[in-house]
Formats: C-alpha cells, sequence, structure tokens
C-alpha cells in the first residue's frame, strides 16, 4: 500500500477502547494521535539525553535531527537507514490497527540491520532514540534481518532527553532470523513520565534459530507493547526476558503472543515487574499451538511484586493448543513485600529503603541472570534498586 493508502486506512480506524478485550485494562481517553506535534518531525533529540549503558560497540547509530545518523558500522553488515523499498518492510509488523496503521503511514526515521550469512559479531550493535521537544510525536521503525549461521546482538536504547518533556512514541520493529543464526535482541525504555509509548515487535525464527529478546520497561505514562514470536522452522528457539519498574502513576501495558508453527519448537517466556505508589501493569500473554507443531515446549510467567497498598497488577496467561504431543505451562503470581524479610533486614540495621532495595534485587536475580550481555545486566540491576528512593 503506498503512504497515502495507509493514511486513508489509519484515519479509518476507531482507536482502541475498554470494551475492546485487549485494552479492556489500559484507558485512552483523553488522548488524540493527531494532538501531538510534527507527526515524526519535530520530536528529535536537539541535546544529548543520558544512558542506562556503557557499551563497546560494533556499530552504533542515534536518531538526530537529520534523521538515522550511523556512527560506525561492522564491515560486510548493513547497518543503514531503512527505506521504504525494502521488501520485507512492513511483512510482520502490517496496518492492522490505529496504531501499526499510524506508524505505516507516518513513520520518518528507521534503522536496517541486515547481517550476512555466517557472520558473527563479537560486540553488540547499538541505536539510541531520544525523544526531545515539548509535545512531539516520534515514529521509527527497525527491520532486523539475520542470514543463516549469523551471530549477533542489536541493543535499542529508548529515552527522553528531559524528563519533564510530553510526547507520544509509537515504535514497529520486525525481526527475520533465518535457518541456524542467533539474534539477541535487547530494548531498554526510560522515556518520561508524560510520554505516552505505543510499539509493535514482531519476529519470526526459522529453522533451528534462536532468538533471545530482553525488554527492560522503565519509563513512560501508558501505552501498550506488543510482542510476538513466530516459531516458524523445526527446532527454532525464542526466549524473552522482560524487568519493568513503575511508581506515581504509571502504567505498563505488556500483550505477548508466542506462535508455534513447525514442529519441535521451544520458547520460554519470564516477565517479573515491581510497582509502587499508585502504578499499574497489566500482562496479556497467549502460547498458541498450530496443529502440526508437535513436540513444542513452551511456558510463560508473569511475576509481581506490590510495594504499596495502592499499586495494582493484572496477569492474564492464556492456551490455544491445536496439537496432542506438546508441553505447554504458563504462571503468573502477585504479591507483595514479605514484611518478615523487611522485619529481619531492619532489624540488622539497614533502612527500610535498603532493605526493600536488596528485596527487590532478589525478586528480580533469576530474571536478570538470563541475560547474557553482562552490561546490560548490570544496567538493568541498577535501574531496578534506583527506582527505591532514599531514606
Amino acid at each position: 500500500m503506498t503512504r497515502d493508502a495507509l493514511l486513508e486506512r489509519y484515519r479509518g480506524l476507531p482507536l482502541p477502547t475498554r470494551r475492546d478485550e485487549h485494552w479492556r485494562f489500559t484507558d485512552l481517553t483523553g488522548f488524540d494521535p493527531d494532538g501531538w506535534s510534527g507527526q515524526g518531525e519535530t520530536a528529535l533529540p536537539q541535546g544529548p539525553s543520558p544512558s542506562m549503558l556503557d557499551l563497546e560497540t560494533a556499530g552504533y547509530a542515534t536518531l538526530t535531527e537529520e534523521g538515522i545518523e550511523v556512527g560506525r558500522a561492522p564491515d560486510g553488515v548493513r547497518f543503514e537507514p531503512l527505506t521504504d523499498d525494502h521488501p520485507l518492510l512492513g511483512s510482520l509488523v502490517g496496518a492492522d490497527d490505529k496504531f501499526t496503521a499510524h506508524n505505516a503511514a507516518l513513520w520518518r526515521h528507521g534503522l536496517l540491520v541486515h547481517v550476512p550469512a555466517g557472520v558473527e559479531l563479537e560486540q553488540p550493535l547499538f541505536l539510541r532514540v531520544a525523544g526531545g521537544v515539548e509535545g512531539g510525536a516520534l515514529l521509527w521503525r527497525v527491520l532486523v534481518v539475520a542470514e543463516p549461521g549469523s551471530r549477533f546482538t542489536l541493543v535499542e536504547e529508548l529515552s527522553s532527553v528531559s524528563a519533564e518533556l510530553s510526547g507520544y512514541a509509537n515504535a514497529a520493529v520486525e525481526i527475520v532470523v533465518r535457518d541456524g543464526a542467533k539474534v539477541e535482541y535487547v530494548n531498554l525504555q526510560s522515556l518520561s513520565r508524560q510520554t505516552w509509548l505505543f510499539g509493535s515487535c514482531h519476529a519470526r525464527v526459522e529453522r533451528d534459530a534462536e532468538l533471545d529478546w530482553v525488554a527492560g520497561g522503565f519509563g513512560s505514562a501508558n501505552g501498550k507493547v506488543r510482542i510476538q514470536n513466530d516459531l516458524a522452522g523445526p527446532g527454532a528457539t525464542s526466549r524473552v526476558t522482560g524487568a519493568y519498574f513503575a511508581d506515581g502513576s504509571q502504567h505498563l501495558d505488556y500483550d505477548t503472543y508466542q506462535l508455534h508453527l513447525a514442529p519441535s519448537t521451544t520458547s520460554d517466556f519470564a516477565f517479573k515487574g515491581a510497582l509502587r505508589d499508585r502504578a499499574s501493569a497489566v500482562w496479556r500473554g497467549m502460547i498458541r499451538v498450530e496443529e502440526g507443531a508437535q513436540k513444542t515446549n513452551a511456558y510463560q510467567e508473569n511475576r509481581n511484586l506490590l510495594l504499596s497498598s495502592e499499586a495494582s497488577a493484572n496477569s492474564i496467561p492464556g492456551l490455544e493448543i491445536l496439537a496432542n504431543d506438546v508441553r505447554c505451562t504458563h504462571g503468573a503470581t502477585l504479591g507483595r513485600v514479605d514484611r518478615e524479610q523487611l522485619f529481619y533486614l531492619m532489624a540488622r540495621g539497614l533502612s527500610r529503603s535498603e532493605a526493600e532495595r536488596l528485596i527487590v534485587r532478589g525478586f528480580f536475580q533469576d530474571v536478570l541472570d538470563r541475560v547474557e550481555l553482562e552490561p546490560v545486566r548490570v544496567a538493568l540491576g541498577d535501574a531496578l534498586e534506583a527506582r527505591i528512593p532514599q531514606a
């Protein structure tokens, strides 16, 4: 479809309401995608924004006033601005709802990562995206293609130049992992607490390929992030690891889908979150196993720790299984800080905030242990502990 046709499609689609099942816990009252200036033209950073990470990289790119600017790229790897004519663009994230249609019609900046067959990168590729104008809209895309036998890591960091900025961010991420390739994709989000965030992330993992997905959510005011992994070839494996922390009046919404299309595939999903003040979170996870996907092994879990009496979380796991030789399980828990643990630590001289930080670190430790890249693992742990106020 042309951009004009996509724009017409966007205008004809309704904004989701809480009457829609997948939006039951996320209220968009008062939000208008067209009410943000520039539609991606004026929201680009006009100064540096703080980074959560200290990385040695094989290549890095930033979103500047001129668009995607590549500072360094590995030899033989296409690490460059994304263009409208790429044959895989839109093959996974189309224009099926209000927000994906908005992105498809009006995105202006994108990154292409295409790693040739057999290429292995020892250091990660890094993309920084930062919103930088009050009231701005930022719409961008990322397309990743891992050819057979390649191995690499892509880290995307999303932030705001100022904690006081309000804005609208809309991202689309498409990842194609060919036979025998391995991709680690890390997405760390620390937008301002006045930014609406909508993300659609969709991956296709082919025969004997592996995708390791790490998501960290710390910022934004409201919105929804969708993550879908298609296990499309025999022996395909995907692992999704998530950690989030919300406070104040933040609302985080994650919608995940593990689709098993081929036999002997594995998916492993683990999300943990901590919430304090009046913050809220919702996670809806679905494992679907198609009729021919025998020998599927799939697991999903979501666990939340409430650090105040007003915080709330909703977990909605689901299974749709059309094959008869599978192993599919899920788990969800919601709990408060153990008073005995808190008393034990405070009785030994720790302040309440110090004790809470230790409890939060312990709660997240098994999720952090799943993160292969050490700087990311350290950054996630530090970010989680930093959200506990000092005494």
